[in-house]
């Protein structure tokens, strides 16, 4: 049973930032898959830990870029709420490597967290990113350029039209 489902509702209308998000519930479908063994592998637990945490930062460096760009006017208080969850996720993980046990509380918190984000702090950014973005040029590129937290996608996709 999946723990966390993507529904077209937790779209904000942003296809590089959907994407993103999707990654982040399937690796927290993951990361419940691997706690929901009998005897979870400390080791895979630590690694998805670690990998949520390198993909979230990055997905935040994104976001916040994209925030200064179109001067999104409340961005300092989205950028607080990243700092806090940042903190509660780094927190997990060193509980993680203390050897105390991280599985409900890390699952809920995941979960419940990207829900009332994406649902509340994003989606109230979304209209304002669009209409910003439209003025210039289409949704994200904003004058050519995608944020640096995203410009490897460009990459994998240029490779995957020359294989």
């Amino acid at each position: 049973m999946t723990f966390m489902i993507w529904t077209d509702e937790l779209s904000v209308g942003l296809p590089h930032i959907d994407h993103e998000h999707h990654w982040l519930v399937d690796a927290t479908n993951r990361l419940h898959d691997e706690l929901s063994k009998p005897a979870p592998s400390h080791a895979v637990v630590a690694d998805t830990l670690h990998g949520l945490m390198d993909y979230t930062v990055n997905h935040f460096v994104g976001e916040e870029s994209l925030f200064e760009r179109v001067r999104y006017p409340h961005a300092d208080a989205h950028r607080a709420l990243h700092d806090r969850f940042t903190a509660q996720v780094m927190g997990l993980i060193h509980d993680h490597e203390e050897g105390k046990d991280i599985g409900i509380a890390t699952l809920d918190l995941l979960k419940n967290w990207l829900i009332n984000h994406i649902m509340g702090a994003d989606k109230a950014y979304a209209p304002f990113i669009l209409a910003a973005s439209s003025a210039a040029r289409p949704a994200l590129t904003l004058g050519g350029k995608l944020p640096r937290a995203w410009a490897h996608k460009r990459g994998k996709q240029r490779a995957r039209r020359k294989g």
